[in-house]
């Protein structure tokens, strides 16, 4: 592990009300060197298992409502079961204020329309849930129609697996 760690925290988890506990996920087996992300969860057993109460903004193969095994050390080790959702994730490009500002209330008023949770991390990136059923369409089509004006980068987080 490197001398110095950055933490990515949820300052406004998705589902606060429901967590009762916090463990770390270690990002270097996504590329993401020296990075910790810190994730609210609800224990379910003694078992060492939980479900995340946060929308993952680096860990890849993790979404909202998922159950994952942690380790005595507070460590997210599996992923157990899937709960069927889906992390959509969006960082917005290095731009003047003004430019992150109207993209950012964009963003927020298609979430707001779809009616779907989500967290921003800083105000250049968000994590969205999109629930089994749900209909993200519009929220794409307007990510691709910004990455294509090099507003924006998004992804799923399924696009990789879960490891450790």
């Amino acid at each position: 592990m490197p001398d110095v760690v950055n933490f990515i925290v949820h300052d406004a988890p998705a589902l606060r009300g429901e967590s009762n506990y916090i463990a770390r996920i270690d990002l270097a087996p996504f590329e993401f060197e020296g990075q910790i992300e810190q994730v609210w969860l609800q224990r379910t057993g003694d078992d060492g298992e939980a479900m995340l109460c946060c929308i993952p903004f680096r860990a890849y193969g993790l979404a909202l409502r998922d159950t994952v095994r942690i380790s005595a050390e507070s460590t997210v080790i599996e992923l157990v079961r899937r709960s069927g959702h889906r992390a959509l994730r969006a960082l917005l490009a290095e731009a003047d204020a003004e430019q992150i500002r109207m993209v950012k209330a964009e963003i927020d008023a298609r979430i707001s329309r779809a009616g779907l949770l989500f967290e921003w991390s800083g105000d250049r990136h968000v994590a969205i849930d999109v629930p089994p059923g749900a209909d993200a369409e519009s929220m794409m089509d307007y990510f691709e129609r910004e990455e294509a004006a090099a507003h924006l980068y998004w992804e799923w987080s399924d696009v990789e697996r879960f490891r450790i």
